[in-house]
């Protein structure tokens, strides 16, 4: 189990109709499209638990570890060797971009990062193998875990999910990258402040809801 120190809890509701897939849409009320994430976020270790009210039985875990290396470390986690055995590792790279249904979806970020460099910390660009010859660099290792034991359907649905979890993590990492120069030097309290603004902002435009504790 994933332990932590002192951090931040959030909770929110996501209404995703207008982002699903035809197919789930089809036979799927509105109020199944409405996911309840629970997220606990103590740098370097985060937990984020993604559930549906209507579909009781699902479950989506996300459990991040953040470490200073570039993605080589093997068992971050401390997994099981059953665990080990059924898990599936794949390596999202930034400087990398992707065409499929749910990148269209989430939105893309143009900026070319072979070209790219941050004004005031000069990092980058990311040119072929930036991996192994840029300092820093860190790697956000991420254990996703989805159940949902639904007869004729749940295969699909977890394969949807990860599909939409894996755009929603290049994306958002690329961004994080792209705007170092908005971000870098800013305090804790001063990125919590400035989030707290921007989800009372979407609450706003929504009607979404948001709770955050610290």
């Amino acid at each position: 189990m994933m332990k932590f120190g002192k951090g931040q809890y959030t909770l929110k509701l996501y209404r995703l109709q207008s982002k699903a897939p035809l197919w789930l849409t089809t036979f799927a009320p509105a109020d199944a499209l409405v996911m309840q994430e629970e997220a606990w976020n103590s740098y370097p270790r985060c937990k984020s638990v993604i559930q549906c009210p209507y579909f009781t039985k699902f479950r989506l875990t996300i459990e991040t570890i953040h470490k200073a290396d570039n993605g080589q470390s093997e068992n971050v986690h401390g997994l099981r060797k059953n665990e080990l055995a059924a898990r599936e590792v794949e390596v999202l790279d930034i400087a990398s971009t992707a065409s499929d249904y749910w990148s269209y979806i989430i939105g893309r970020n143009n900026i070319d990062f072979s070209t790219f460099q941050s004004a005031r910390t000069g990092r980058g660009p990311l040119l072929e193998g930036w991996q192994n010859s840029c300092d820093p660099v860190m790697t956000a290792y991420k254990l996703v875990t989805i159940d949902a034991p639904y007869w004729g359907f749940g295969s699909r649905l977890e394969q949807a999910l990860m599909a939409g979890e894996r755009a929603l993590f290049l994306e958002s990492h690329r961004n994080s990258f792209a705007w170092t120069d908005e971000w870098f030097g800013l305090t804790v309290e001063v990125m919590r402040e400035l989030e707290q603004q921007s989800d009372t902002s979407l609450n706003e435009k929504f009607g979404r809801q948001c709770l955050v504790e610290s």
